[in-house]
């Protein structure tokens, strides 16, 4: 299976799929041509046609799209701000935090489409509206995400610097809001601020949200390998949350999400996705996803890295359970780490479905 993934790495490059592994030439040749099975809507699987997968959103928030879809036809901020103002602090707080991460990710992708002129609908909005909160949290927001695109830039410190200094004014402005101290833990992690000062901001989140997916989310890259951590260290943070974690919660899938961010690039080990370490972190992944709410702003986030991971551990019945309930969005881990983040998750969906088929699975 590690094979047919390090081909995949090419396939995406040359612009043609080799399925070996599964021993489906003809249906990996179907899925490249964007065979109705995979793809089309109207076909036996019901999937989204490739060029309808929307990668702006992890799950769908009818009144999040409407607000940034009308934010770049019009540059008007208003809805944005007033879904903010909708979406309190206290009861939607992980809503809160996806909706302002993906209003300043759109900014930035708007801006990173037009330098200079992208996204002034977010320049307008902290002009005008100074004292919104919400405006205030997505700009801070918007300037981690800008600053960590380019990490090597001049202007890198000086960018989160001022994020750092636009999180404080947020914090002021929604006192009890846990979102502003949420966007701080990247801003620690991008200026490699020592523990000491990232637990300090740490404590005041769990404060104010103590089982917060997101927050969990953003604090776990801290302890990773690739910044300021180990896999270890990650790993014992990711467990103690899983450990602790309320009925309902969906913290028992964070070790997927550790063990996912400590992979190797190329792993030649075949057996990895069927070892005990991955079995334990998919099983208790599929266990919060079971108990957890149905509309919780995260579990879109964790189906989709349980999609991966199933089908890298051939488990492709679980993988087409969890496709049938993301697809469409797609605007999570791992596909939104790769460079092409459509074609990666139309990969896997394809690779899912000829598994399904070849393992016996019955089409409808």
């Amino acid at each position: 299976m590690e094979f047919l993934f390090i081909l995949l790495a090419l396939v995406l490059i040359c612009g043609v799929l080799v399925v070996p592994a599964l021993r489906r030439r003809r249906a990996g040749q179907d899925a490249v041509r964007g065979h109705q099975a995979a793809v089309d809507p109207a076909g036996v699987y019901g999937f989204v046609p490739v060029e309808q997968l929307d990668v702006r959103l992890p799950g769908p928030d009818p009144e999040l799209l409407a607000a940034v879809t009308e934010a770049r036809r019009t540059q008007d901020w208003k809805p944005a701000s007033e879904l903010l103002a909708r979406t309190d602090a206290t009861t939607a707080a992980e809503l809160r935090w996806q909706r302002v991460q993906t209003l300043a990710g759109a900014a930035v992708q708007e801006l990173a489409e037009a330098p200079g002129t992208g996204g002034m609908w977010l320049r307008h909005w902290r002009v005008v509206a100074p004292k919104d909160a919400g405006g205030a949290a997505v700009q801070a927001e918007f300037l981690v995400q800008q600053a960590l695109r380019d990490p090597s830039s001049q202007d890198y410190r000086m960018i989160l610097e001022e994020a750092r200094s636009v999180c404080a004014e947020a914090a002021l402005l929604a006192p009890g809001d846990a979102v502003p101290y949420i966007v701080r833990l990247g801003v620690e992690r991008g200026l490699g601020s020592s523990e000491a000062e990232f637990q300090s901001v740490w404590e005041t989140v769990v404060a104010r949200a103590p089982g917060h997916m997101g927050a969990h989310l953003a604090a776990l890259r801290y302890w990773s390998a690739k910044w300021h951590g180990s896999q270890d260290r990650a790993d014992a943070f990711a467990q103690r949350a899983a450990g602790a974690a309320p009925a309902g919660s969906l913290l028992p899938a964070l070790p997927l999400f550790a063990v996912y961010d400590h992979l190797s690039d190329v792993n030649l080990v075949r057996g990895l996705y069927q070892s005990a370490v991955v079995t334990q972190a998919i099983e208790a992944a599929r266990f919060a996803v079971a108990h957890a709410p149905a509309d919780h702003p995260v579990l879109p986030h964790v189906r989709h890295l349980l999609v991966w991971f199933l089908v890298r551990a051939e488990r492709f019945q679980e993988a087409m359970d969890q496709l049938r309930k993301v697809d469409g969005h797609i605007g999570a881990v791992p596909w939104t780490y790769e460079s092409d983040p459509v074609g990666a998750y139309a990969t896997y969906r394809a690779l899912a479905v000829a598994g399904w088929e070849a393992q016996g699975g019955a089409r409808g």
